[in-house]
């Protein structure tokens, strides 16, 4: 598609500057299979050895630092942000610590061990990932700070000063909270579970300490990791680092190109590439959809890496690689919510998602939205295209704020699509899931991506109460809002320098029909298509006001092999049948990953998941149900609530509520339609 524009001017009040609205639309990501021409299948992408030549790519936008976003009270993004500081604030510095101290010989006093995926050495039950959620923990008590916590950069900087001095026992260069001969193992190719994941998870919490907390210390334990990693790898042939490959390595060339940004030292950008895994990126770069039985959650962040490459050195190959890769994950792949993968891993070639979603009932593992949002984010950078942002939207709607629990912020592992399901949470001390670390990353982080920001003016892509202080703009706006309960969002101009500049407006692609837009009482009298822009430029002044009007409607969504099989959305929410809470307890909802049905299907992602106390749960019959009328609101009309709808004329009516709020309940979101 090309570029759209289309203008009016319009004086909104007499002897203030003209208002300019137009529509931009940037090129929509073509849909599969409607790619450039692919390469040959014979001719591979990357042979031999990658070389490293840095040609930094420019950015369309770039988001506004969290330190200059303030979430507003009455949100329940805010509440979740606050639900999680209340956890994190919980675990002491001192059990964090405990698995790296012991690993360095240092002491460890009357400090209990964490348990979970963070168990230390105990006879059979030890976890070889160890040390990972400590990673997670920085990168998000780092995030904390940059939003102004004052507590938490302390302990942030306490966690960073301790670890440096077992890094320091241990030569100098290596940290970590197992031990060296986990390496043999991995390089002889014996059995080791995923050392480098582990590291690149502290790597990266030193990365953000140092961006995000200004801590000087983490980049010098960082460069000493990154040296010690550079040892390592630099000897092993090519051949050998690519079976090394095959066992989990997380994003540790995203980090290690970061590395090389920050420091103009291309020597990590050249360590980086020797965690590019060939097999991975080939099909990808050559626009092939091979993903079927990959563990989904070990290559996402591997894609996010090759977006980054990308950007320092302009190889198209890995800017084809990534945004191929999103193209499949974030749509033929994709769930109702966003959520990509079952039981971890694509099972089904593209496009077979409905097959896949009847293989296991544990979809949608929550590492994995994680990753795929922060792979949007960077991709969105490029283009500034606001379809981006209708993904993103959706996963942050659905599956990031519908997956922390009220009041204790624990987070899930796996958000079940299943029919039938609840939703299921991590314990407060003795879980530790890959998925509790990314958890108190992202809420950390909520305010990072409400407002970007560009030469010409200000993007608002996502709707949220917030306040921006763009102080190099000398711009404030404050965002009120209740969407999507309201359907609206309004925005004031606290304070402003008479500076021209353009405020866009995402108009979410899931709109029906046109947004109505106002500024300062008056109809603009320009008009914007759904997954597009409505941008307003003119001299911006205290006390102007934008409102706008989000029309919402229901509509369904079909599985793309099964038009039989429905999901309902209303606006940008998707909705679960509210089938009741018989027989769930605690037990049920707090430790295990996911149990589904009288069977009671467990699976902990870890031989270390805790022993449960409880029972079975009666099953319960799903209803299906048959569409009367010639749309959905002959058969499915608004409930008691807000935002709540309810079936009529089926054998057995349900209540439709969004998932984001189900809590205790067993539910479902897929349905059979007749």
């Amino acid at each position: 598609m090309t570029r759209r524009t289309f203008g009016a001017a319009l004086a909104l009040t007499s002897g203030r500057p003209l208002l300019q609205a137009q529509q931009t639309t940037p090129p929509v990501p073509p849909a599969p299979g409607n790619f450039r021409r692919p390469m040959a299948s014979d001719t591979p992408a990357f042979e031999g050895s990658l070389e490293f030549r840095r040609r930094a790519v420019a950015r369309k936008a770039e988001s506004v630092p969290m330190a200059q976003v303030k979430l507003l009270p009455g949100s329940v993004f805010h509440d979740a942000q606050e639900w999680n500081r209340g956890y994190m604030s919980r675990l002491p510095a001192d059990r964090l610590l405990y698995n790296f101290r012991v690993n360095a010989g240092l002491p460890t006093g009357s400090v209990k061990p964490l348990g979970g995926w963070e168990q230390p050495e105990n006879g059979e039950r030890s976890s070889e990932l160890r040390g990972h959620f400590v990673g997670h923990y920085l990168s998000a008590i780092a995030q904390q700070a940059a939003n102004g916590d004052g507590e938490a950069k302390e302990k942030g900087g306490y966690l960073v000063a301790e670890m440096a001095k077992c890094q320091q026992k241990l030569g100098g260069e290596y940290l970590s909270a197992f031990p060296m001969s986990w390496w043999d193992r991995l390089a002889a190719g014996q059995r080791v579970w995923a050392p480098f994941y582990t590291i690149h998870k502290i790597m990266a919490g030193m990365l953000d300490m140092y961006r995000l907390a200004g801590n000087q210390q983490a980049l010098t334990v960082l460069e000493g990791m990154a040296a010690w990693a550079d040892g390592w790898t630099a000897p092993k042939p090519e051949a050998q680092m690519q079976q090394i490959l095959t066992i989990e390595f997380g994003g540790i060339a995203e980090t290690l190109y970061h590395l090389a940004a920050i420091t103009n030292d291309d020597r990590w950008a050249k360590t980086g590439d020797r965690f590019q895994k060939k097999s991975f990126l080939n099909p990808l770069a050559a626009h092939r959809d091979e993903l079927r039985g990959l563990h989904a959650n070990t290559h996402i962040p591997q894609a996010i890496a090759a977006a980054v490459r990308y950007e320092l050195s302009g190889d198209a190959r890995f800017r084809e690689a990534a945004g191929f890769f999103f193209q499949e994950a974030a749509g033929v792949r994709a769930y109702v919510t966003g959520g990509t993968s079952n039981a971890e891993a694509w099972l089904a070639p593209a496009g077979r998602l409905a097959a896949e979603w009847k293989l296991s009932p544990n979809t949608a593992e929550c590492c994995c939205a994680y990753n795929m949002l922060k792979l949007a984010r960077r991709l969105y950078a490029w283009d500034a295209n606001p379809r981006y942002f209708d993904y993103y939207e959706r996963v942050l709607w659905n599956h990031r704020i519908g997956t922390i629990r009220p009041q204790s912020g624990a987070t899930q592992y796996y958000l079940s699509l299943a029919s039938g399901a609840w939703k299921t949470f991590a314990t407060e001390d003795q879980t530790f899931w890959c998925c509790t670390g990314s958890g108190v990353e992202e809420y950390s982080k909520l305010n990072d991506s409400i407002y970007w920001r560009d030469a010409d003016g200000l993007y608002v892509n996502l709707f949220i109460a917030s306040e921006l202080n763009w102080e190099e703009r000398g711009l404030r706006m404050r965002q009120e809002t209740q969407y999507p309960a309201s359907g609206q969002t309004a925005l004031s101009i606290v304070a402003a320098r008479p500076v021209e500049m353009a405020i866009r407006l995402r108009i979410p692609g899931w709109l029906g029909s046109a947004p109505a837009v106002r500024v300062n009482g008056k109809a603009v009298e320009a008009s914007a298509q759904p997954g597009s822009y409505l941008a307003l430029k003119r001299v911006w002044r205290v006390g102007d006001r934008i409102e706008m009007q989000l029309p919402m409607h229901l509509y369904a969504e079909a599985m793309p092999d099964d038009s039989s099989l429905q999901a309902f959305l209303f606006g940008p929410l998707v909705l679960a049948g509210d089938l009741g809470a018989e027989g769930l307890t605690e037990a049920h909802i707090v430790g295990p990953n996911l149990r589904v049905g009288a069977a009671n299907v467990e699976q902990y992602g870890s031989p270390l998941g805790p022993p449960s106390s409880a029972g079975p749960v009666p099953e319960i019959e799903v209803p299906a149900f048959r569409a009367t009328g010639s749309g959905l609101e002959s058969w499915i009309q608004a409930g008691d609530g807000p935002m709540s709808f309810r079936t009529v004329g089926q054998r057995r009516d349900v209540s439709l509520v969004p998932l984001n709020g189900l809590f205790g309940r067993r539910y479902a979101v897929y349905w059979q339609v007749g």
